[in-house]
C-alpha cells in the first residue's frame, strides 16, 4: 500500500502543478487509474486511497473485475472497441474513450436502448494519423459529430487523443495543442445533445504536457501502479497501455455470458 500511496501522492502533485501552469486547479482534471493487468487486491487499495475512476483497455479483463469490486466507483473503457463486443459494455462502463465510428455509436445506442442506461462517448481522434492505431482522422472527427448527435442513448462528452509514443514528452505537445483546438472547434458547432467539455489525453509519460495544453482527464497507469510486462523480455515504454493502441483490439472471443454482469449505478 505504501508504494502505492507514495506514487498516488507523487501524480496528484505532478497534476496539481501542471494544472496550475495551465491557470487551473488539479479539480479540473480527472485522474483515470488505468488497471490493465492490476489485480483485484491492488486495485482495492487504489480504491481505498481514494480513486474512483478507474480505465480499462479490454473488455474481457474488465468484465472479470468490475463484479468483484465495489459499485460507488466508475470504469472507462481506455482501449479499443470492437463493434461485436458494445453488448458487453453497456452497463458496466460509464465511458467509452474510443468511439470511431457511426456504426459503433449505432451499436451502443441500440444496445444502451435495450437496457435503459445510457453510456458517455469520446471521440477519439488519430492526430498524428498512425495507421496502427483506431481513431477518425481529425478532419472525419465533424461528420461523425453530425451522424451521431441525435442518438439518444450515446452522449458524447469530448475527444479521446493520443499522441505518437516519445521518449520525450515535449514531442507529444503539438499533438496535445491540435486535439484542444480541435475541441473547440467542434464545440462551436452547437450541436444538439453533443456537449465537448471532456479532452482525454496523456499517460504516464506525458500527462504533464498534456495537462498544461488543456487535458480534463488524464489516463495514467505505470506511474501508479509501476511498469507491465513485455513481450520476451522487452521493457515496456511508459504510457504504452494506457489509452487504445497497438493491440488494445485484441479481447478474446467473449460469451453472452460476460454481457449479463452490469455495475450497479
Amino acid at each position: 500500500m505504501s508504494s502505492l500511496l507514495d506514487n498516488l501522492t507523487e501524480v496528484r502533485e505532478r497534476i496539481s502543478r501542471a494544472a496550475g501552469r495551465s491557470g487551473r486547479s488539479e479539480r479540473d482534471v480527472r485522474l483515470i487509474a488505468v488497471t490493465k493487468t492490476v489485480g483485484i487486491d491492488v486495485i482495492t487499495e487504489a480504491i481505498s486511497a481514494g480513486l474512483t475512476e478507474f480505465g480499462e483497455n479490454r473488455v474481457q479483463e474488465a468484465l472479470a473485475k468490475v463484479p468483484e469490486l465495489p459499485t460507488n466507483i466508475s470504469w472507462h473503457l481506455v482501449g479499443t472497441l470492437q463493434r461485436n463486443k458494445a453488448r458487453h459494455v453497456v452497463g458496466v462502463f460509464s465511458m467509452v474513450h474510443s468511439l470511431d465510428s457511426v456504426e459503433l455509436a449505432r451499436e451502443l445506442d441500440r444496445r444502451a436502448a435495450a437496457i435503459g442506461v445510457p453510456i458517455d462517448a469520446l471521440v477519439q481522434v488519430n492526430v498524428a494519423r498512425e495507421p496502427q492505431k483506431s481513431g477518425v482522422a481529425p478532419e472525419g472527427a465533424a461528420d461523425l459529430l453530425r451522424a451521431v448527435c441525435g442518438l439518444e442513448n450515446v452522449r458524447v462528452r469530448g475527444l479521446m487523443i493520443m499522441a505518437p509514443y516519445s521518449a520525450d514528452p515535449e514531442a507529444a505537445r503539438p499533438w496535445f495543442r491540435q486535439g484542444r483546438q480541435l475541441l473547440a472547434q467542434l464545440a462551436r458547432m452547437n450541436l444538439p445533445g453533443v456537449e465537448m467539455e471532456q479532452l482525454s489525453m496523456g499517460m504516464s509519460g506525458d500527462f504533464e504536457v498534456a495537462i498544461e495544453e488543456g487535458a480534463t482527464m488524464v489516463r495514467i497507469g505505470s506511474a501508479l501502479f509501476g511498469s507491465r510486462p513485455a513481450p520476451a523480455g522487452r521493457p515496456q515504454p511508459e504510457g504504452k497501455d494506457e489509452g487504445a493502441g497497438e493491440g488494445a483490439n485484441a479481447d478474446a472471443a467473449m460469451g453472452d455470458a460476460g454481457g449479463e454482469r452490469r455495475a450497479q449505478r
